[in-house]
């Protein structure tokens, strides 16, 4: 730690060049480019081919790279997830089998590579219950990953679904983190101007998949299931008090078994609200204890000057500042 505080990235994203081999030739990755414009529009694609793309595809690959900009930045551990273009849930089951092993096994590699600075996430077949739940059990147990990361939906199912329970129970018995991060928004071409796909989009697909979770009673069925949601939550935390007044009013939205804002307690979030009042406004909602660094390494979308973050937060005590900074992620991973 070279005398710095202990600090833990919970958000930085790794690409596998191998699963892009395996869908290159299916006709639903060839899709990929008219979705894109449908979607994001014809300038926000054209930006991240020219731009973005070039600026960090060594980052996402190369894993000397990764650790060398950790060093750059203060990081001392990276929890390095999939890449939220490879979830690929319209896979058949033998081709799902496929990617999350060679993805999963790619992760588990990079990090033991580097056992004291990364730890890994692995992809699950989301689209395929029972086998997502035997996927998460291996990444685990076999090949060391502390948890998977997961989308927000899976082709229209929301997470809360009964064809989720498998997967769920498993989480929980495993102890397994589950980050669950959006690829997409179902905004659809609504969003597609002024980069609001994701400006927009992807803070309220976590909004909306954590309320599914909540009102759906998925929470309820698995209270110790550990969750960690990107971007600070979305639009979830620091507006509970609009679920929290349903859940009092509407019969149809008393679904689960306490007010929506208890829950969030018992969740965790990443810091990339980017503004130290934003990051106030979240501590206030979930409590210090519930919320880690993220980083979103290395996208353009990410925030990386992680001191002067903490540094400026309005009333944040040195024991807070030291948990969100790397105790939190700590106790969270049993580093």
């Amino acid at each position: 730690m070279n005398g710095r505080p202990f600090t833990v990235d919970l958000h930085g994203h790794m690409l596998v060049p191998a699963v892009e081999r395996l869908v290159a030739a299916r006709p639903e990755k060839q899709a990929e480019p008219e979705l894109q414009l449908r979607t994001m529009g014809r300038a926000s694609v054209e930006h991240n081919a020219r731009v973005m793309i070039p600026a960090i595809g060594a980052k996402l690959v190369r894993v000397e790279t990764r650790i060398a900009e950790l060093d750059r930045l203060g990081i001392d551990v990276q929890v390095v997830s999939p890449a939220p273009n490879q979830y690929y849930y319209w896979a058949d089951r033998e081709l799902a089998s496929e990617l999350v092993r060679v993805q999963n096994e790619a992760i588990a590699e990079a990090c033991a590579s580097h056992p004291t600075r990364l730890r890994g996430l692995g992809n699950v077949a989301l689209q395929h219950g029972e086998l997502a739940a035997d996927q998460l059990e291996h990444a685990l147990r076999r090949l060391g990953l502390a948890g998977v990361e997961i989308s927000t939906q899976v082709n229209g199912l929301e997470l809360c679904d009964e064809k989720l329970e498998r997967f769920w129970a498993r989480a929980e018995s495993l102890g397994a983190l589950v980050f669950i991060h959006p690829f997409g928004t179902s905004l659809g071409e609504r969003a597609q101007r002024f980069y609001l796909s994701n400006l927009v989009g992807n803070p309220a697909e976590t909004a909306l998949a954590l309320s599914f979770l909540i009102f759906g009673g998925t929470l309820d069925r698995h209270p110790g299931v550990k969750i960690l949601a990107a971007h600070g939550g979305g639009y979830l935390p620091t507006y509970a008090s609009r679920s929290d007044h349903g859940w009092n009013v509407r019969p149809e939205a008393r679904t689960c078994r306490e007010p929506p804002s208890h829950y969030l307690r018992r969740l965790f979030f990443d810091s990339l609200v980017y503004e130290p009042e934003a990051l106030r406004r979240l501590i206030d909602a979930v409590g210090a204890s519930q919320v880690v660094i993220g980083t979103d390494y290395p996208f353009d979308m990410g925030h990386y000057e992680i001191e002067a973050l903490l540094a400026r937060v309005p009333g944040l005590g040195d024991a807070e500042r030291e948990a969100i900074r790397g105790g939190n992620a700590r106790k969270l991973l049993g580093l």
